[in-house]
């Protein structure tokens, strides 16, 4: 089948080069010239595991291929939109203008029988509204939302673990429905579940999905709070709660908190959509979701600070993570990047390293200090903060090892990944999130 991806950031790279590996001929579209050279030759624009290869593959294949000209989508079976929706600035709704624009550029290359797929996230209701402004052409809106992971993406667009794709009512619903069967039947194949829902509801998946997971890491966080108080180990509260068949100990892991380009801003629009339908009340607790994720960030620097009994001040303090999560270079609302900033703002001396985030992260403070070498970061140090959780922190660091490079073996593991006992074992002060 061939198709067009709208959209070349994030979510439209990997689901173009995903198509193109199962055999589909795919067009990549993106006004951003630079984007579009680097995908052209082979390179991905960030760090996404697998994506390179894929992105070389199916330049060799002839099945991929990039343009900065709408008009090259012309003559598709089916178009995926897949633009940003970043938060409106000065609020908490979703911008819709990337969206509205693809769609305003595409409508002259449409003909009867297309099949326009939405993947961004958008507030429910949207889908109806730009339905009506392809009517003239023929074509046919229907909206398949994504549930990628980073760092997982590409497994998650090729393997994932439900389709769901909304139609409107009648038979080019069901037509439409047919062409986006046909476009992901290796995975339908595989097992995969193919949901059929109206508009509305597909919008809704996306969001409620991004909620539920919000409110279940803000929930452990919030347990967190009562297990330092309590003089409780919530690492062992998650491990008791997720033998419970109902909820499962999948992210109930407390620490720092979540952050990234979608689940803050996705979890906000989703509260700002239901005050304009008139149902705040009903998502309400996402407002407290959210101040409890934001809080987290707080502790993990107040602990900090209690270490050297209150005065951080010319303190070397190695932060380990800049990205907000591992298996990625994206800085979007990192948390591990706001308390690296906090702590430099109360005085010390802090050093950043990440496997993958360093060039983004000095791009946006250039104020921090970096170091590329972990045991580099590591040297002199005063402190050591674990705020995001590689393997070449969580796993192949050894506290003995690292005894040997810092100033003074304190540790604060804001990502509870860590041995606690087996740092202690070696001499170190370890602080976690919500432990003893």
């Amino acid at each position: 089948m061939r198709m067009s991806v709208i959209g070349c950031g994030y979510l439209g790279a990997v689901h173009a080069a995903a198509m193109a590996s199962i055999g589909h001929d795919v067009i990549g579209i993106d006004v951003n010239e630079d984007k579009i050279a680097m995908l052209s030759s082979g390179a991905a624009p960030f760090f996404e595991p697998q994506l390179s290869e894929l992105l070389q593959a199916g330049s060799t294949s002839g099945r991929l291929h990039f343009s900065d000209r709408m008009e090259d989508a012309a003559g598709s079976t089916v178009h995926f939109i897949a633009v940003g929706t970043p938060q409106l600035p000065g609020g908490h709704a979703a911008d819709l203008r990337f969206v509205e624009a693809a769609i305003d550029a595409l409508l002259p290359h449409l003909r009867p029988g297309d099949v326009v797929a939405g993947k961004s996230t958008v507030p429910v209701g949207t889908a109806d509204r730009l339905a009506a402004r392809l009517a003239t052409t023929g074509a046919t809106l229907v909206w398949n939302p994504e549930f990628l992971r980073e760092g997982w993406a590409v497994h998650d667009t090729l393997t994932p673990d439900r389709l769901v794709v909304g139609v409107p009512a009648g038979p080019s619903g069901d037509l439409a429905a047919d062409v986006l069967r046909e476009a992901y039947s290796s995975a339908i194949d595989a097992g995969v579940p193919f949901l059929v829902t109206d508009l509305a509801t597909a919008e809704l998946v996306k969001g409620a999905a991004n909620a539920f997971l919000a409110t279940k890491i803000s929930f452990i966080n919030a347990m967190a709070e009562i297990a330092e108080a309590a003089g409780a180990d919530v690492t062992l509260l998650a491990d008791a709660l997720g033998h419970d068949t109902r909820i499962g100990r999948r992210y109930l892991g407390a620490g720092i908190g979540f952050g990234g380009g979608c689940l803050p801003k996705d979890i906000r629009a989703f509260a700002a959509r239901a005050e304009e339908l008139g149902r705040g009340e009903a998502v309400g607790f996402l407002r407290e979701v959210d101040a409890i994720n934001l809080r987290r960030r707080d502790r993990a620097v107040q602990i900090v600070v209690d270490a050297f009994g209150g005065l951080v001040f010319g303190r070397r303090i190695a932060v380990l993570g800049a990205a907000f999560k591992p298996f990625s270079d994206d800085i979007r609302d990192s948390p591990a990047l706001d308390v690296a900033v906090r702590l430099r703002g109360l005085g010390a001396d802090v050093v950043v390293t990440d496997p993958e985030a360093l060039d983004n992260a000095a791009a946006l403070h250039p104020q921090l200090g970096y170091a590329r070498d972990r045991d580099d970061a590591l040297r002199e140090a005063d402190a050591v903060v674990v705020v995001t959780e590689w393997d070449e922190y969580r796993r192949d660091l050894s506290p003995i090892h690292a005894a040997g490079l810092v100033r003074r073996r304190i540790i604060i593991d804001g990502r509870n990944c860590l041995d606690a006992e087996a740092w202690r074992a070696a001499g170190w002060d370890y602080r976690g999130m919500g432990r003893r």
